[in-house]
């Protein structure tokens, strides 16, 4: 049952060329650094891959070739072989992307000696952290850490000295939930089991974090309509074809916001210093917007919003966008009052009203708004935060510029 499979500790030279690709590949998307690996050695191509992100190494794998791929394949390890084809049985942002193959699967019956022959050649290239133990069919018994196998007598047995019904992490378990349970715990590595704790693989906690921090700093990004595989050193082309999608969909959403102010054309311009205002009423309720989706994705990211509490979540940022409108409201109500003085427009506290509860009405529906709109994201099965930047902001600048205009219209024309 021992699965050890210690490789050969490479030359200086290829350590620096291991390490030059491992930082040019980090930097790359996977598509870009699938083109990297087309032209490197294969037994090159796995040492770099065993050295990333296991998540990352898979997608490099799944963009290249297919006969540099099944080179790479060919090259590695058979437990890496066989890691690599279980992965690709789970989806994407799960647990099971991120395993790496346990090395060192002892038998419960062994000895301390036996353990520490085992591992003795792979500890010159690997960092050992645990011995995991389990029973002939595969089912995860326990671990010995490496402290209790140095203070254990050599014919102790495993049995006696590991640490039985360890914590581990389901392979199907999506990375929020598998952090929200390892953020107390700090163990540097989790054990994977699938269903009668059938050990199927290791995951590392800094790779659970990486994983983590990467997506929260990709949505910025993917509000927008910028892909999280695009990179610094992504070539224009590629970014333009990114990119250019999604500016066409703005283009097509702001076509709709022009529409609605195009309705009430004759009212402005009757009414010229509603004009100046417009660009208020959009600017404070889509910040106002920005504000509740940025708290609505972070919570979706961190796993914080469970199910059944997206109802409070609407209501409180519904709630807060009355009270920001509000306060907001006056201050702008005060700025039309004294401009339509100024200018000599007729009904100056009328326009005033008008100002007011436009804001408010607004700042309630952008709240909202931005709170649902990564929900009904998620619920279609979509990346709740792939451009909803662009959603957020058609909603915002329609219901604030029809609203303003509507009253103005109803009220004084």
């Amino acid at each position: 049952m021992t699965q050890i499979e210690p490789n050969a500790e490479p030359n200086a030279d290829e350590k620096d060329a291991t390490g030059e690709i491992r930082d040019r590949i980090v930097k790359l998307s996977s598509e870009e650094a699938a083109e990297l690996l087309d032209e490197t050695h294969p037994h090159l191509s796995v040492e770099v891959l065993q050295q990333i992100n296991p998540a990352i190494a898979f997608d490099i794998l799944e963009e290249m070739d297919v006969d540099a791929r099944q080179a790479i394949l060919e090259a590695a390890p058979p437990l890496q072989q066989n890691q690599w084809s279980r992965n690709e049985n789970y989806e994407e942002d799960t647990v099971g992307r991120l395993m790496e193959p346990p090395l060192t699967v002892l038998l419960p019956h062994q000895t301390i000696s036996d353990a520490i022959d085992a591992v003795k050649d792979l500890a010159r290239t690997t960092l050992v952290t645990y011995l995991y133990v389990v029973d002939e069919g595969g089912r995860l018994l326990g671990l010995v850490t490496m402290r209790d196998l140095l203070l254990a007598d050599d014919d102790a047995i495993l049995r006696d000295v590991m640490a039985a019904e360890p914590f581990t992490l389901s392979p199907r378990m999506e990375l929020p939930e598998a952090m929200k349970l390892v953020v107390s715990r700090h163990f540097p590595i989790y054990p994977v089991v699938e269903e009668g704790n059938i050990l199927v693989g290791l995951v590392r906690g800094r790779v659970l974090f990486e994983e983590q921090a990467f997506e929260i700093s990709a949505q910025p990004g993917r509000m927008v309509g910028v892909d999280k595989e695009e990179r610094l050193s992504t070539p224009w082309p590629r970014s333009l074809k990114f990119r250019h999608p999604w500016l066409q969909l703005n283009l097509f959403t702001a076509f709709i916001a022009a529409a609605v102010v195009g309705i009430f054309q004759g009212t402005i311009d009757e009414i010229v210093i509603l004009a100046a205002f417009l660009p208020v009423l959009a600017g404070q309720s889509g910040n106002t917007g920005c504000q509740a989706l940025a708290v609505a994705l972070r919570g979706l990211t961190l796993g914080e919003l469970d199910s059944g509490k997206e109802r409070a979540l609407v209501a409180k940022e519904g709630l807060l966008g009355l009270f920001n409108g509000a306060m907001v409201g006056v201050t702008a109500a005060i700025g039309m009052y004294l401009a339509a003085r100024a200018q000599g427009a007729a009904e100056p506290l009328t326009l005033s009203f008008i100002v007011f509860a436009a804001m408010i009405g607004s700042c309630v529906v952008s709240g909202i708004a931005g709170a649902t709109i990564p929900l009904i994201l998620r619920k279609l099965g979509a990346d709740p935060a792939t451009a909803s930047s662009i959603f957020l902001t058609t909603a915002t600048d329609v219901v604030s510029m029809g609203l303003f205009l509507g009253l103005a219209t109803l009220l004084l024309i």
